[in-house]
This record gives structure tokens, C-alpha cells and sequence, in this order.
């Protein structure tokens, strides 16, 4: 049997398995080929076009794929969401898209909080524009562009704020120092979490873990951002259980709204309760490839909501403060064969040290079960007592 007269979904796929130098060159053989090539429904461009990305190491004919007409220009979106911004901005060759579709791209890419930057312009103009200041910011000190820088901090007694610091004073471990010495919690280590990876910036969650004494000062809320109702580790069902079986009710797993299963799996691997499971896969923003799953988990290692088990003997105490902060070309993590970057090694190092505001429409994008969790919204310092 010749290769084309397969079905044209199975050679499709069989294409998606080849670089794209060499796809390139399939969809010029014949054409049969390149109009399966061209085909949008069958697409057999993406596959290799996620690996090129996801690797960070971009083929040369990833720069110019834009004037072959056998490539959907669909393809264009995931380019434009994932891709480096250097690369965007100075190697590739952009394609004519609609302005629909540059609005797309722009809420794939960036927080929905950034959509303020757009003016009278097109979506065009403001993906461009959004993209070189990432840049710039990502490889300068420079703070022009935003002179306060927004965060949040939440509270254990349910409320949040949102508050701003001037961007050159901006520095998430003095200002979460000052958090701890106003809550008598300076004995405590401060413990650092990477929340969600998109292109272009993290999300990083500051906090402090104490041991299982008393309720009095946990945060409730500090758990249930890290850890999405419904979605457990084992370890933490194992805790349930040996509760269950003892008697003893002081601490509740996930706060006593959504009932927990337990059974043998692997150990700290997260498990999703049949009670709550209409979780969707985020897409705007869309995520790197260690949180593509988010906010379900995504295996690999790189999703550190559950890395460690230091929550099987200890609870989130005090506020925890939430932070953008960008990714510039010395922030990629450490090699495979080392463990994930965590705590003080996400903020400490050299070119770790630029952030960007991160507001209540982020928060509300990136984790919506919080929405109907926190009590009282806050603009500003201050208890939100009028």
C-alpha cells in the first residue's frame, strides 16, 4: 500500500510526527500531500510546532513559516502565546492575522489585568507594545512603564487585599517580612511557592508553615489557593484516613466542603474528588508546559503545588502574599537532573528581581474557586470595616 493512499486523518498524524524542516518538504511532494498539509481540520503542523516551542530550542524554519501558505494560519495564535519574546520581536516573520485574532493572542499571553495598557490602538499594536515591555523589563531595572506594582495578600481571616508599592521599592521578601513582624511570625521561615508558569511572567505565593497546634492562626484560604478544592495529594488522603480511624477531628483535609476518597496510588500524586471535577483547562492566559494542566496537576515534576509533603505535619499560617513575577533570561529552572527550584531559590538568585502587578481580575482568572472563599474584598490597607 502506498503512503498516500492512506486515510488522510492517519497520514495527517503520521506527519505530526516530523520536525517541521522535514514537514516542510513532505507537503512539496505531491498534492495530495499539500493539501493535506493545508487542510486546517487536520492541521498536522501544530504537533511539531508545541515540541519545537515547549523545547525552547527553535528551528530556523520556525522564523519564516508565516509566507508558506500549506501553513494554517491557526498556528500562528499558539506561536505568538508560547514563543520567546526576543524571538518574536526580532527573528520571526509575523503573519497578517485579523484583529480578532491578535485579541486572542494578547489574552493567551498575558495576565487579564494587562488588557488596561490597551488604549485607542489596535490589538495588534497593544500585543506588540505589551511584548516589548516584558522584554525590556525582563533584561533592565527599568520601571518606567509601571511605576507601582500591585499585589495580594490573603488574610486568615478570610478577607484579601490588594495593595501597591512603588515599582522601585518593589522587593516581595522585605515587604513579606514586614507581614510576619506585624503578626509576631519573625521565628517562622518564609516559604516561597510557584503557583502558575505562563510565557512571560510566574506567579509566586509567599507564606509561612507552621506546626498542627491550634486553628487559631491558620489560613484556610492559603491551603485552598495552592491546593484547588477536590484535587488531593495521597498523603493528604492518608492523613484523612488515619484521622477517620482515630477519632480525631481537629484538622479537616480540605475544610469540610468537599468530601475526600482514599485508596493506593502513588505517593504525593494528586487525585481529583468525583464531588467537585468541572475544573476547565486554562487558556487565557495560556500556561507553560510544566503547568499545562493547570489547575488540575500536570506530571513531570514541575507543578510544586504538590512537590513536598511539608503540609502532612505543618498548616499555612498568616497572610500570604501573591506576586507576578517576570521571567527574564536568567530565571529558567535548574537542570533536569536537580531538584525543582523552590523557597528562596525562586526570588534570590540574579535576574529574579523584576515583578509585575498582579490584581483581583488575575486572582479570579488564574484561581475562580477563591472568588466565593474570600469574605471581604479590600482595596488598599486596612481591615475593610466602614
Amino acid at each position: 500500500m502506498l503512503f498516500e493512499s492512506l486515510p488522510v486523518e492517519l497520514i495527517a498524524d503520521i506527519l505530526g510526527e516530523l520536525t517541521l524542516n522535514d514537514l516542510i518538504k513532505l507537503s512539496q511532494l505531491s498534492r495530495r500531500l499539500h493539501r493535506i498539509a493545508s487542510d486546517p481540520s487536520l492541521n498536522p503542523w501544530r504537533r511539531p510546532i508545541l515540541r519545537t516551542l515547549h523545547t525552547g530550542v527553535y528551528e530556523d524554519a520556525l522564523k519564516h513559516l508565516s509566507v508558506r501558505s500549506t501553513v494554517p494560519r491557526q498556528n500562528w495564535i499558539e506561536i505568538l502565546s508560547l514563543a520567546r519574546p526576543s524571538f518574536i520581536l526580532y527573528d520571526a516573520t509575523l503573519p497578517n492575522l485579523t484583529m480578532a485574532e491578535w485579541e486572542e493572542c494578547f489574552d493567551r499571553r498575558f495576565l487579564p489585568g494587562w488588557r488596561k495598557w490597551r488604549k485607542d490602538g489596535s490589538w495588534k499594536e497593544a500585543f506588540m507594545k505589551m511584548l516589548y515591555r516584558t522584554w525590556h523589563r525582563s533584561a533592565t531595572s527599568c520601571t518606567s512603564d509601571e511605576a507601582w506594582t500591585k499585589y495580594i495578600v490573603l488574610n486568615r481571616n478570610g478577607s484579601a487585599n490588594e495593595l501597591e508599592i512603588s515599582s522601585r521599592n518593589f522587593n516581595p521578601l522585605i515587604l513579606f517580612n514586614e507581614m510576619k513582624l506585624q503578626s509576631s511570625l519573625t521565628h517562622l521561615e518564609t516559604r516561597v511557592r510557584l503557583v502558575l508558569q505562563l510565557a512571560d511572567v510566574r506567579i509566586l505565593a509567599f507564606g509561612t508553615l507552621e506546626r498542627r497546634r491550634n486553628t487559631l492562626s491558620a489560613n484556610p484560604n492559603a491551603h485552598t489557593f495552592l491546593h484547588p478544592p477536590g484535587i488531593v495529594t495521597d498523603a493528604e488522603v492518608q492523613i484523612a484516613d488515619k484521622q477517620a480511624s482515630s477519632g480525631l477531628s481537629s484538622h479537616i483535609v480540605d475544610h469540610g466542603v468537599y468530601p475526600m476518597q482514599s485508596g493506593p496510588t502513588s505517593p504525593r500524586r494528586p487525585r481529583h474528588n468525583r464531588a467537585y471535577t468541572n475544573y476547565a483547562r486554562l487558556v487565557h492566559p495560556l500556561p507553560s508546559l510544566i503547568h499545562w494542566n493547570y489547575p488540575r496537576y500536570t506530571p513531570g515534576g514541575g507543578d510544586k503545588r504538590w512537590l513536598d509533603s511539608d503540609e502532612e505535619d505543618f498548616q499555612w499560617v498568616g497572610g500570604v502574599m501573591i506576586t507576578a513575577q517576570i521571567i527574564g533570561p536568567h530565571i529558567h529552572e535548574s537542570p533536569s537532573h536537580r531538584p525543582p527550584l523552590q523557597d528562596m531559590a525562586l526570588v534570590s538568585e540574579a535576574g529574579r528581581q523584576q515583578y509585575a502587578s498582579f490584581t483581583w481580575s488575575d486572582l479570579w482568572c488564574i484561581a475562580p474557586w477563591m472568588e466565593e472563599r474570600i469574605t471581604r474584598k479590600i482595596d488598599g490597607p486596612g481591615l475593610g470595616i466602614l
